[in-house]
C-alpha cells in the first residue's frame, strides 16, 4: 500500500509539472502571434478545430491520438509532447533536489527553480522560432532574483550586482563593435539572470552556453546544414547554460576558473 501511495504521489507531481508546461506551450505558440495566452480555447493549428478537454491532457492526449489531430488528421508537432514531458520531469527533479515540504509539495526554493526553468524553456523555443526574447521574460527573471535574496542568502547583493554585469556588459561591448554578435534580448537575459545566479553562476552558465552553441554549430557545419555566414538563435543555448548554472554554477566555476 505504501508503494502504491508513493507511486501515485510521484505521478501527481509529474502531472503538476506537465500541466504547468502545457500552459507554457500555449505561451510559446501564441505570444509571437500576439494572441491572448489566457483567453480563447486551444485549437488545432492546421484546421482551427477547438480542442476538447480530452485532447488537452498533458502527454496522454498526444500519445492517445498518436500525434495527430482528431479533426483533420494532420500530424501534431512532437514539441508539445516533449515540452510537457520536460515539465513533469523538471518538477520531479526540483523536488528531488530541494526536497519536498509538508504535503509533498515543492518548497519555495523548488518553486522558484521550477519557475525559472519554465521561463528559460519559453525563452528557448520562442527565440528559436522568432529570434526574439520578450522583455516580460527578463522582468520575470529579475523578480525571481529579488525573491531569491531571501531564499538564497548565500549569494550576497554585491555578488548579484557583479553577476548582472560581468557577462552582460562584455556582451554589450562586443555587440556594439561586431554587428550581430549578440542580440539585445540575449544581453538582457544574461543581465537579469546574473542578478539571480551571482557572478560565479552566470560565468559558468555562459561557458556552458558557448560550449553547447559551439558544439551545435560544429555539428551543423560538418553536416553541411549550415554555412559559415549564417547565424543562429543563441537564446536556446544560453537557456541551457543558465539552467545548468542555476543548480551547479558555483561548483563549475570553482572547478574551471583556476585554469583561466
Amino acid at each position: 500500500m505504501i508503494i502504491v501511495f508513493s507511486s501515485l504521489l510521484w505521478l501527481l507531481r509529474f502531472a503538476m509539472g506537465a500541466c504547468a508546461f502545457s500552459f507554457f506551450n500555449r505561451v510559446i505558440c501564441r505570444l509571437p502571434n500576439r494572441e491572448s495566452v489566457v483567453r480563447g480555447r486551444s485549437y488545432c493549428l492546421s484546421c482551427g478545430k477547438s480542442l476538447t478537454v480530452k485532447e488537452l491532457i498533458p502527454c496522454i492526449s498526444y500519445l492517445w491520438q498518436r500525434g495527430r489531430c482528431r479533426g483533420c488528421g494532420e500530424r501534431i508537432s512532437g514539441r508539445y509532447f516533449l515540452v510537457e514531458l520536460a515539465g513533469g520531469l523538471l518538477f520531479v527533479f526540483c523536488g528531488a533536489y530541494f526536497g519536498y515540504g509538508e504535503g509533498g509539495i515543492l518548497p519555495p526554493k523548488g518553486l522558484l527553480a521550477f519557475a525559472y526553468l519554465g521561463i528559460l524553456t519559453m525563452v528557448a523555443f520562442i527565440d528559436w522560432d522568432t529570434r526574439i526574447i520578450y522583455n516580460r521574460f527578463h522582468i520575470g527573471i529579475a523578480l525571481l532574483g529579488i525573491i531569491s535574496l531571501w531564499l538564497f542568502p548565500e549569494h550576497t547583493l554585491t555578488d548579484r550586482m557583479i553577476g548582472a554585469v560581468v557577462i552582460s556588459f562584455p556582451m554589450l561591448i562586443l555587440a556594439l563593435i561586431v554587428e550581430g554578435a549578440f542580440g539585445g534580448g540575449d544581453i538582457k537575459l544574461m543581465a537579469a539572470s546574473g542578478f539571480l545566479l551571482g557572478w560565479r553562476g552566470i560565468t559558468a552558465a555562459m561557458f556552458m552556453g558557448l560550449l553547447a552553441g559551439g558544439a551545435y554549430c560544429t555539428w551543423m557545419l560538418a553536416g553541411k546544414k549550415l554555412a559559415r555566414k549564417h547565424s543562429i538563435a543563441f537564446g536556446p543555448f544560453l537557456a541551457l547554460g543558465l539552467g545548468i548554472g542555476f543548480f551547479w554554477g558555483d561548483e563549475l566555476a570553482a572547478w574551471y576558473l583556476p585554469f583561466l
